[in-house]
C-alpha cells in the first residue's frame, strides 16, 4: 500500500512538472521533449514520457466524459484546446467517443497555453465570441489563459488541485463534470 502511494505522488509530481513547463513555455517546442524533461525534474526516467506517449490510445477519459458531452453534443458547438502535440492531441479526443467541432493543440497553434492565442484560435475555428463560450479547464494554469480572453471558466479540478497565485476565479470549480450540463443548457437557453 505504501509503495502505491509512494508512486500515486511520484506521478502527481511529474504531472505537476510537466504543467509547470508547458505552461511556462511560450512558444511551442516538441510536447514530447517537454513531457520527458518533466520526468527527469522529478526523478523520474525520461523514457517515460516516451512510454507514455506511445500509450496515449490506452488513457481513459474521466467516467462522466461521454454522458456529459453527449448530453452537450448537437445543443451548443464542442471544441478542445490542448497543450498536447497534434497527434496526441487527436489521439486524446478520439478516446472521448465525441466528434469536436474544433481540436486545437498546441503544435498546431504555435504556443502552449496559456497563450491566448492558443485560446483565440479556438474560439476562431468555433465562431463564436469568448462571452459566448464557457471554457472547462482540467488546469488550474488555464483560468490565467481563459480570463484574459474573455471567456468564463468551469474549473474541472478532479484532483484538487491548489490555485496558482494571482489566477482569476473560475466561476464553477467543480471535483466532476456532472455539473456541466445543466450550466451549459441552462446559459444556452
Amino acid at each position: 500500500m505504501e509503495h502505491g502511494r509512494r508512486q500515486r505522488g511520484q506521478w502527481r509530481r511529474w504531472r505537476a512538472a510537466y504543467l509547470k513547463r508547458t505552461y511556462g513555455e511560450g512558444r511551442y517546442r516538441p510536447y514530447e521533449l517537454l513531457v520527458r524533461e518533466a520526468a527527469e525534474s522529478v526523478g523520474l526516467p525520461a523514457a517515460l514520457g516516451d512510454c507514455l506517449a506511445l500509450r496515449y490510445g490506452e488513457l481513459a477519459p474521466w467516467p462522466e466524459v461521454a454522458e456529459v458531452l453527449g448530453r452537450l453534443r448537437g445543443a451548443v458547438k464542442l471544441g478542445i484546446v490542448t497543450n498536447c502535440s497534434e497527434k496526441l492531441g487527436r489521439i486524446a479526443a478520439a478516446r472521448t467517443g465525441i466528434a469536436f467541432d474544433s481540436i486545437v493543440t498546441a503544435e498546431r497553434a504555435g504556443f502552449y497555453k496559456p497563450h491566448m492565442e492558443t485560446y483565440r484560435l479556438g474560439l476562431a475555428e468555433l465562431g463564436v465570441a469568448p462571452a459566448e463560450c464557457l471554457f472547462v479547464a482540467g488546469s488550474a494554469y488555464d483560468l490565467f489563459g481563459a480570463a484574459a480572453v474573455g471567456m468564463p471558466v468551469f474549473w474541472h479540478d478532479r484532483n484538487g488541485m491548489a490555485m496558482p497565485e494571482g489566477a482569476p476565479p473560475p466561476l464553477w470549480h467543480e471535483r466532476s463534470l456532472h455539473r456541466l450540463t445543466e450550466i451549459v443548457l441552462t446559459k444556452a437557453s
